[in-house]
C-alpha cells in the first residue's frame, strides 16, 4: 500500500506503508495493525491530507483524475487543497512520471468547483463525486450533496484538453447522482439516482414501497438510461 505526498512545486511521491519503513515498524505490531490504521500510518510518513477523496479515473491523456468532494473543516490551505474551508470541492490530476508502477508523479488542479447557480451558466456545480473518462477526452462528473438554495445534483461533461464544462443531466430533489457505465459503442449511458427525497418527509414515505393513501407517488432509487436523439456518442 502506498499513499501520496503532493509537494508545493507540483511534484509528488508515493510513500510506502509497510513494516519495512522504520517509523512504521516502531509504531505498529504487524502489517495487519498498520493497514487497519492506514490513515494514522499515512500521517507518520508525511502523506498529504486531502479534501475527501472519492472516485478516480484515467483520462485519454493518461493522467489520473481524482474527485475531492469537499472539506468544510479545513482551516489551513495547501497547494493541493487550496481552499480553507473547501465547501464545494475540486478535482486534482497527476501524471505518473516513472510509469504506473513508479513512485513519482507530477500534478496540477484540473478545476475548482464553484457553486454560484447563475441562471445563465451551465458550468457551475458543487461536490464532485463520481467520475469517468471516455477515450476521446471527455470527463463525466457526478455530484453528491451540499447543493445550495435547494438545487439538485447533476451529471456534467468536461473536456480535459480545453476545460469546457457542460451540464448533461440533473437529478431529482435530494438525490445523489452516482454510478455510471456505458455500452461498448458509448451510445447509451446508465446512471443511478440514489436516495431521492432524502431527509424530506414531504418527499418520501420510506420504507413503504407503494404510493401513499392519497395517491402520491413515492420516489425510489432508480437507474436512468440516457441516449442522444440522433443516436450519437454520449457527451459528443
Amino acid at each position: 500500500l502506498y499513499v501520496a505526498r503532493f509537494n508545493d512545486d507540483g511534484s509528488g511521491q508515493w510513500l510506502e506503508l509497510s513494516m519495512d519503513v522504520p517509523a512504521l515498524a516502531a509504531q505498529f505490531a504487524d502489517l495487519g495493525a498498520l493497514l487497519v490504521n492506514a490513515r494514522l500510518a499515512a500521517d507518520l510518513v508525511g502523506a498529504t491530507k486531502m479534501d475527501r477523496p472519492e472516485w478516480i479515473t484515467v483520462g485519454a491523456d493518461d493522467k489520473v483524475y481524482c474527485t475531492l468532494t469537499n472539506n468544510s473543516r479545513r482551516t489551513v490551505a495547501d497547494a493541493a487543497n487550496p481552499l480553507a474551508p473547501n465547501p464545494d470541492g475540486h478535482i486534482i490530476r497527476w501524471n505518473e512520471t516513472s510509469g504506473f508502477a513508479g513512485t513519482t508523479f507530477a500534478w496540477d488542479i484540473f478545476l475548482i468547483a464553484e457553486d454560484t447557480h447563475a441562471a445563465d451558466r451551465e458550468d457551475t456545480f458543487s461536490d464532485p463525486d463520481g467520475i469517468w473518462a471516455d477515450p476521446e477526452g471527455r470527463l463525466f462528473i457526478e455530484t453528491d450533496g451540499g447543493q445550495k438554495k435547494g438545487l439538485n445534483d447533476q451529471l456534467l461533461v468536461a473536456n480535459i484538453y480545453t476545460g469546457e464544462l457542460r451540464r448533461l443531466f440533473t437529478g431529482v430533489t435530494d438525490c445523489e447522482v452516482t454510478g455510471l457505465t456505458v455500452t461498448p459503442d458509448r451510445r447509451t449511458l446508465f446512471v443511478n439516482i440514489q436516495h431521492p427525497g432524502d431527509g424530506d418527509p414531504s418527499a418520501t414515505n420510506f420504507p413503504l414501497l407503494n404510493a401513499t393513501p392519497d395517491g402520491t407517488t413515492v420516489p425510489r432509487d432508480a437507474t436512468v438510461v440516457i441516449t442522444r436523439k440522433d443516436g450519437g456518442i454520449i457527451g459528443s
